[in-house]
């Protein structure tokens, strides 16, 4: 049984670490957007539900032929997928954008859908396939386990997750995506070759009949839970458990920010907790733990709790938040999920995989309702409170014996306890508050992406914040954006791209040269708030040059066949987020020359940060384009970098104030801090940088590409500096 616990270690190590970086390549390939994120991640839990109950049927089947081979088989797949996959999102990527040029993102998810599906489905359901195999195969060799070994097989499994939850950040940071992938390969090759060898060492025992064709030792108590209601606690299990995830993003992001370690560290305590409640069930002596009534209330209350964590009134570190709100609910969750499949199943392959399939089928549908439909409609409190609802259900309608009456229903300490933690459940919802409403002067609104706060009411005081998240202020940078790139081309622009809308200031600015602008944001909630920062902006967002689009502003590039004199790029912060390199990336920077007219120009928006960071950043400018030039912002943080594939003019700033329109030099000093265009146009131009000096400061880190994370994934490289480790220590405490 060692042997068991030690491949599905391994295993649950790579399934984490291939979820991770599949995901992230898709990214890549098909854009950032809820939805195709979406796609990615169903694609991937349809492959492992599919596995499981196609694996189940086959061990029926085929019960003469060693389990255990079949399970190296998979193995051996999985180790192949880990090379094929990145292959084939290239192909889709190529095959869809050579047929599908110009279309729309909605109309283009069905084809990318299509692709993910053919891709990822067949490999996942490989990994789905490896715990009915390895069940059967343990039940060939007549092991007295082998009633519970579904449950035995999930704890090493949640536990190599775990770990797959948070190594593979620094195999990524040393090695990049792919090599990343090839170290999980080999793993799964030495899983193949070792469960091989052993199926020629460990001779099958005879299984009884019953077994093989799908049967079930009668039931041992009238307590016990129906088949039917046992698979409706695991879907519901599936969705609530994926669902809260969702919601758990929106409500701890204000705490732990958008850094690739931030959703590692919410992924990892779930993993964790789940550690602590599978194995509790694994020690437990109990049987019928599940018809109790009191455990459902419990795991109810457990939904609402990370509400009152969240809570901005409570003064407790960060990280703790976390720890408090997530690990009652997964370690509940950790307990549940084998104890139900375990009973549905007793050892039976079959009908362990058809339990673990219908989980799964929950865990496909959770985020899909919690992202598309509860969040964007009701909000976090709301979505937490329906998905306690179906557990205090269960807790009321499950009684430890159905023959007993109501009346001594109602007196028993389970049916009293339960009463007290749903209306413990409705206390919380309705005590706790919400982090939007530390803010007086607001508005709140709410989509499938994120939770979406303006708030402020002096121009001094206005701030956009995304899932609690700052993204910018009212500052002439963003002016200056547009008003530089414009006055430093050859010829008056003709169209200009704004990617990121953000308060729409840039968009705005781009607009009073009198020309098309199209501006591309990845939030569908942002765009709404613009006369919120301007109050004035109503008549120019309707004006038939201005165009906003809801998009991932690099595969948005990638589609269109359009042209612009002036890109401008202004990545959400920090300059770590997750994701965010694509927007720093040499690949982005390929895409972003076939779109820029001759002579024109690309502004790469950089807050500032690291030294290393910077000079990741401008390597990746300057070995994208040939013509380079930077700038510290007029407020002192920040690098404007202007790119071309021509040489950028050097004018004077007299020069470049005469040729602003009037609209564009009125709008260059809405913000200051200069009193005229000239000196505004002055500070920036006084303050030009040297590319090699920003590189030189950085000796020895590569530009960032679509392989190397370099600004996402920072920890090893700068665990020595002591300032960063006293930031961390703030950051988390």
């Amino acid at each position: 049984m060692q042997w068991y616990f030690c491949f599905f270690v391994i295993s649950g190590f790579c399934s984490i670490l291939y979820e991770i970086v599949w995901l992230r390549i898709s990214m890549a390939q098909f854009g950032v957007t809820t939805a195709m994120v979406s796609l990615v991640l169903s694609a991937f839990m349809v492959g492992l539900g599919a596995g499981s109950w196609a694996a189940g049927l086959i061990t029926r089947k085929f019960d003469a032929f060693p389990a255990l081979r079949l399970y190296a088989l998979t193995e051996l797949l999985i180790g192949l997928s880990a090379l094929a996959v990145p292959i084939e999102l290239a192909w889709g990527r190529e095959l869809l954008l050579g047929t599908v040029s110009g279309m729309s993102l909605s109309t283009f998810y069905f084809p990318s859908a299509l692709w993910l599906a053919i891709t990822l489905v067949p490999w996942c359901a490989c990994m789905g396939a490896t715990f009915p195999f390895a069940m059967a195969a343990i039940r060939q060799q007549g092991r007295a386990e082998s009633v519970k070994s579904f449950s035995y097989l999930y704890l090493p499994n949640i536990i190599g997750a775990t770990a797959g939850a948070v190594l593979p950040l620094f195999l990524i940071e040393l090695f990049g995506f792919h090599r990343t992938l090839r170290i999980a390969a080999v793993l799964n090759l030495l899983l193949a070759g070792a469960a091989f060898s052993l199926s020629f060492l460990r001779k099958p025992a005879g299984v009884t009949k019953e077994e093989t064709q799908g049967g079930l030792p009668a039931l041992s108590s009238p307590g016990t839970l129906s088949g039917r209601a046992l698979l409706a606690l695991l879907f519901a299990t599936g969705l609530t458990s994926m669902g809260i995830e969702v919601v758990w993003v929106r409500l701890y992001t204000p705490s732990l920010g958008t850094l690739v370690y931030a959703f590692a560290a919410i992924l990892g305590l779930y993993l964790v907790a789940m550690d602590l409640g599978s194995w509790i069930y694994r020690h437990s002596k109990r049987d019928h733990i599940l018809d109790n009534g009191l455990l459902w209330a419990t795991l109810g209350f457990s939904v609402i709790v990370p509400f009152l964590t969240a809570d901005p009134r409570l003064p407790i570190p960060a990280i703790l938040r976390v720890v408090i709100g997530i690990l009652p609910f997964s370690a509940l969750v950790g307990f549940v999920t084998p104890a139900v499949v375990d009973q549905y199943s007793r050892g039976n392959p079959e009908r362990a995989g058809t339990g673990y399939a219908i989980n799964i089928v929950g865990c496909v549908l959770g985020p899909l309702l919690a992202g598309f439909v509860l969040l964007p409609i009701v909000g976090e409190r709301v979505s937490l409170c329906l998905l306690a609802v179906p557990w205090f259900v269960a807790a009321f309608k499950y009684k430890p014996t159905a023959s007993v009456s109501f009346g001594a229903v109602a007196r028993s300490p389970y049916f009293l306890g339960s009463c007290v933690l749903a209306l413990g459940s409705v206390a919380v919802a309705f005590s706790s508050r919400a982090y939007e409403q530390r803010y007086s002067h607001r508005e709140v609104l709410r989509d499938s992406t994120a939770t979406v706060i303006a708030h402020g009411s002096e121009w001094q005081e206005k701030r956009l914040l995304i899932n609690g998240v700052g993204m910018t202020a009212l500052t002439p940078d963003t002016k200056i954006m547009v008003h530089l790139p414009n006055a430093l081309l050859r010829q008056p622009p003709r169209s200009g791209l704004v990617i990121c809308f953000g308060m729409g200031s840039t968009h705005l600015s781009m607009l009073s040269w009198g020309i098309p602008s199209t501006a591309v944001e990845l939030v569908p909630s942002v765009p709404k708030l613009v006369t919120f920062f301007h109050p004035n902006a109503g008549p120019l967002m309707s004006s038939p040059l201005s165009h906003v689009v809801i998009d991932d502003g690099r595969f948005f590039l990638e589609r269109s066949p359009e042209q612009y004199d002036v890109i401008t790029v202004d990545p959400p912060p920090p300059v770590s987020a997750a994701g965010s390199s694509l927007l720093y990336s040499k690949e982005f920077y390929a895409i972003a020359q076939r779109h820029l007219r001759p002579g024109g120009i690309l502004q790469q928006w950089f807050p500032g940060g690291e030294p290393a960071t910077v000079a990741a950043v401008a390597r990746s400018v300057k070995e994208s384009f040939p013509y380079v030039r930077a700038f510290r912002t007029i407020e002192g943080v920040g690098i404007h970098f202007l790119a071309s594939m021509t040489p950028i003019p050097q004018l004077s700033a007299a020069q470049l104030a005469a040729k602003l329109p009037t609209d564009a030099a009125r709008d260059l000093m809405e913000l200051g801090p200069a009193s005229t265009p000239e000196e505004e146009l002055g500070i920036v131009l006084g303050h030009e940088l040297s590319l090699d000096a920003i590189i030189r400061e950085g000796a020895g880190v590569a530009a960032i590409d679509d392989d190397h994370a370099v600004n996402e994934y920072f920890l090893l490289r700068r665990l020595g500096d002591r300032e960063f480790r006293r930031q961390m220590f703030e950051y988390v405490f």
